[in-house]
């Protein structure tokens, strides 16, 4: 029997599948923390991104935060989107695209709505010595600062 653990948190999850076009666009049923390994392993489909783009509002309004949210830049994504074939992304674009629409999911619970989730991602917050969320995650040390920040909101803590 296999050691396969269902993810933490079912909804946050489920979000996170959800703006990356489901298992339509993914061609594959996500449901544990190894399918989602495995996915990202091979690189998600190019239309999961696409889906994700039209989905937040903020990344298709400023093409200069698509950079910063998930590290493509709008010409290599406009590249990409007229390239015929569905090549899949690299796993670092991979990981990138799936803890942006993680964070983002997770937000959208927390604040109540994904637009307010998404105006929170570029308004500067004090806890994060007056940075941006989104500018944060172009790092794994920025992303671990804004998912702490988000664990802080949660509880109740502000500092």
């Amino acid at each position: 029997m296999a050691l396969v653990e269902p993810l933490a948190e079912e909804s946050d999850f489920r979000r996170t599948v959800d703006l990356l076009g489901g298992p339509r666009v993914l061609h594959r049923s996500v449901r544990s923390a190894l399918d989602t390994h495995d996915l990202l392993h091979e690189g998600l489909p190019a239309r999961a991104l696409d889906h994700l783009v039209r989905e937040v509002t903020l990344l298709h309004v400023s093409p200069v935060l698509l950079e910063k949210a998930v590290g493509i830049s709008p010409r290599t994504y406009q590249r990409r989107k007229k390239d015929e074939e569905d090549r899949p992304l690299s796993r670092e674009q991979s990981n990138r695209v799936w803890k942006f629409a993680e964070t983002l999911g997770r937000a959208s619970d927390l604040f109540g709505s994904q637009a307010a989730a998404e105006a929170w991602l570029v308004e500067p917050a004090t806890a994060l010595d007056q940075r941006k969320p989104i500018d944060l995650l172009s790092t794994p040390a920025g992303v671990e600062m804004v998912e702490a920040h988000l664990t802080r909101i949660e509880y109740g803590v502000y500092t």
